[in-house]
């Protein structure tokens, strides 16, 4: 790999109709398309890792920004979201899964490992993969290779991960530039835009999948005053941290947050004032 094919990619255990509502609150245009059965693939369209920040600072690193984002999806959903990204120097990925502590892994660019072993264990767990055969693949991963590459070792993994019926389109992966991924998930079929729309679409969007989702019941009562008020607590330090630290990645985990936790309460407070009427 070389400084030109930095990329970055965001899987969803989730269908495109699940990811969609969540995805228009991260306030980034997406390409957003299905990559298997049971997961969706969110393609960036920027490249926010080579904006400078706030005040003419450094960018960020590609890792910290998906680390952001995947954060910030999974918080406000009930599926865990894989971060996979490349550079010149580097490759990775990031699982987040709730509130619960991400978990990562890197590679050189020579295919060294420089994780921790048991990144790989909350790994295979989290996803549900199989204790003995899936783990010990992804173990592989881990132990010293001359003849695999930071680019081969992320082919692994999704190898791996095929067996929950991740399916990537051909050109849909590691080693490929920004510009190539968001040329290939644009093609697909049934792929569409995501776009920020402002915040009145944004809470119609997230009440429509509200209405239409299985979680519908657990929206209202004392179990979902209790979750939103959780994430009104959470959003405010993530928020200013991020604010702090000038990282658009975890200010965008505590924007959703925010969000999530505010349209939860509106929603409640909305169908009872409905109710009553």
């Amino acid at each position: 790999m070389n400084a030109t094919s930095t990329g970055a990619l965001l899987l969803c255990r989730a269908d495109p109709e699940t990811v969609r509502p969540l995805a228009h609150l991260l306030r980034e245009q997406m390409l957003l398309t299905r990559a298997g059965g049971e997961w969706s693939v969110l393609v960036p369209e920027g490249k926010p890792w080579r904006d400078t920040g706030p005040g003419g600072g450094d960018p960020e690193p590609v890792d910290r920004v998906l680390g952001g984002w995947a954060t910030a999806l999974a918080v406000g959903s009930t599926w865990p979201v894989l971060a996979l990204w490349w550079d010149g120097d580097r490759a990775g990925y990031t699982l987040a899964a709730g509130f619960r502590r991400t978990v990562g892994y890197i590679w050189l660019a020579d295919g060294t490992p420089v994780g921790e072993d048991e990144a790989m264990r909350t790994f295979a767990a989290r996803l549900g993969l199989d204790p003995v055969l899936d783990l010990q693949a992804l173990e592989e991963l881990t132990r010293p290779d001359p003849e695999s590459d930071a680019e081969a070792r992320l082919r692994g993994l999704l190898a791996v991960l095929t067996r929950t019926g991740l399916t990537l389109p051909p050109g849909l992966g590691p080693g490929e530039s920004a510009d190539r991924l968001r040329s290939v998930a644009g093609v697909q079929r049934g792929a569409e835009r995501i776009e920020w729309a402002g915040w009145r679409d944004a809470v119609r969007v997230e009440l429509d999948a509200v209405e239409a989702g299985s979680l519908g019941p657990w929206v209202r009562g004392p179990r979902a005053r209790a979750i939103a008020a959780a994430q009104l607590a959470a959003a405010l330090p993530l928020l200013l941290w991020g604010v702090r630290r000038r990282s658009g990645g975890w200010a965008a985990a505590g924007a959703v947050l925010l969000a999530q936790g505010a349209l939860g309460l509106a929603y409640h407070r909305a169908r009872e004032a409905a109710e009553r009427s």
